[in-house]
């Protein structure tokens, strides 16, 4: 699965260490099903997960102290 039509924006929580995150939040947006992916392999696979869901993701990063 191609990721490249994704407008993809990189995670605040990612780390210098290569611990990369990207999330596609125009999509997001449109849809209500946000995409993520490792930023090392940007035309690897997405996972798709609901806004809910996500939410959470989001939440869960915020409260671990790295």
């Amino acid at each position: 699965m191609t990721t490249e039509p994704f407008n993809w924006i990189k995670s605040s929580y990612s780390g210098n260490g290569g611990q990369c995150v990207e999330w596609a939040p125009g999509h997001a947006s449109a849809t209500g099903v946000v995409p993520v992916r490792d930023s090392k392999r940007p035309g690897g696979p997405a996972l798709m997960v609901s806004a809910d869901a996500f939410a959470g993701l989001v939440t869960l990063a915020q409260s671990v102290e790295l």
